[in-house]
């Protein structure tokens, strides 16, 4: 039996600023992901807990 590894989805910076699932979020979103490149939900998620466990200088 033949495995199919299913591709993630990626999305543009604007598309997950407009993303309901990223409302309460938008201004870690806009700072952390850079323009022009996509993103997965689980890279998106990663960057954010990355960024919330960070220790405060």
């Amino acid at each position: 039996m033949k495995t199919v590894k299913q591709e993630e989805i990626k999305f543009k910076k604007q598309e997950l600023l407009q993303a309901e699932c990223y409302q309460g979020k938008k201004d870690l979103v806009g700072a952390l992901l850079e323009d022009g490149r996509e993103y997965t939900l689980a890279e998106v998620d990663a960057a954010i807990k990355r960024f919330m466990e960070g220790k405060v200088r």
